[in-house]
């Protein structure tokens, strides 16, 4: 087997490259979605890759999801051409699937941006869009300004931390992370902005769920992220509410080595709109048991600072210009270590993690 190393690409164009020729080579059944809204950084086409291992009629089905943040998606995408290049789909059990959904937000994995083409956080845009109100976040309100500046410099960031560190102090640490992260609907040129309608994304994975999982009766999901937690560490997030039949599901597949935004164990606050809830509306009458692997990098301050930057390159500068490479350069290692210790510890987790999850499907 080839060392998990070598499972990671460099870029989204090299990522899809390799993940749809193992895809093929492996005999996978293979269907790709195009998004025209953009192209990528270098100009090539931007395109969700799905593919499907084993019986048409799978009673059990894994599916694992990478980019939906997209600049994470270095992480998922390794571990999927992993799953590939190692034969995992040959080891799967009696009427049994594997669905690898690659690069959901794929011009957020190409431009190296969290968000996607219409600078919406896609894990705060699985909503019911104009059947409800959608949620307040007084929180960020009152810190939009000190968040998105108009300018981006040294003297900037230093009086704008200031402004954080003070609310953190007025309010704890908890409540900042969540008035940072926790989602906003009114902000379109925003952090976390939830968006006012269903982004590509969110309609492309849709359908895809209910094109390829309806004669399932057993669903297993592992959404992958990065950029929150210890270094190297994958975090399991369970986002369904605890005593609830998912969670005790989620429970029993991992041991109970799971964490609960909603007991206060995880590294994640509450949210709206994440894509796990929407599975559960997508698939009504299946068994759907869902987690984010989350797997931390460098500390949750750098992280938010990489985004801040990123959020005003593509707002007011230019990412094509020196800052602008500067600025994505800290993205990437927001979110993806380029590093052999690294990737072998995100391999290993989530070679566990979906072993545990096939193994609970039939148990």
């Amino acid at each position: 087997m080839s060392h998990p190393e070598s499972f990671f690409s460099a870029s989204y164009e090299k990522a899809r490259e390799r993940f749809v020729e193992a895809s093929r080579r492996e005999g996978g059944r293979h269907q790709s979605f195009v998004n025209d809204a953009s192209p990528g950084m270098a100009g090539e086409p931007l395109t969700c890759d799905v593919v499907w291992h084993g019986p048409e009629d799978a009673q059990a089905v894994l599916v694992t999801l990478s980019a939906t943040h997209g600049a994470e998606g270095f992480c998922g995408s390794g571990v999927q051409l992993g799953n590939l290049e190692s034969g995992e789909p040959a080891r799967l059990p009696a009427k049994t699937a594997l669905l690898q959904i690659h690069a959901i937000n794929p011009y957020g994995f190409s431009w190296l941006r969290r968000v996607t083409e219409d600078n919406i956080d896609l894990n705060r845009n699985f909503l019911a869009h104009g059947e409800e109100p959608y949620p307040e976040n007084r929180g960020y309100e009152e810190l939009h300004a000190a968040l998105c500046p108009r300018e981006w410099n040294d003297a900037v960031i230093a009086s704008t931390n200031r402004e954080l560190t003070a609310y953190a102090e007025r309010h704890g640490r908890l409540a900042l992370q969540s008035a940072i992260s926790g989602g906003q609907y009114k902000h379109a040129d925003g952090l976390f902005y939830g968006g006012r309608g269903a982004a590509w994304s969110n309609k492309t994975l849709i359908e895809i769920l209910r094109s390829t999982l309806g004669k399932a009766k057993r669903v297993a999901l592992i959404d992958y992220h990065t950029g929150l937690g210890p270094r190297g560490y994958g975090e399991r997030i369970c986002a369904d509410p605890p005593g609830g039949p998912a969670h005790a599901r989620a429970e029993a597949f991992y041991g109970g080595d799971i964490t609960s935004p909603f007991l206060g164990d995880s590294a994640s606050v509450p949210l709206h709109g994440v894509n796990l809830e929407a599975v559960h509306r997508a698939l009504p009458e299946r068994e759907v048991t869902a987690v984010a692997l989350e797997v931390g990098t460098i500390p949750t301050l750098e992280v938010k600072l990489a985004l801040r930057a990123d959020n005003w390159l593509h707002q007011h500068g230019d990412p094509r210009g020196a800052k602008g490479q500067a600025i994505k350069e800290q993205i990437r290692a927001a979110f993806y270590q380029d590093a052999p210790d690294w990737k072998e510890a995100v391999w290993e987790r989530a070679l566990e993690t979906q072993r545990l999850a096939l193994k609970g499907l039939w148990a």
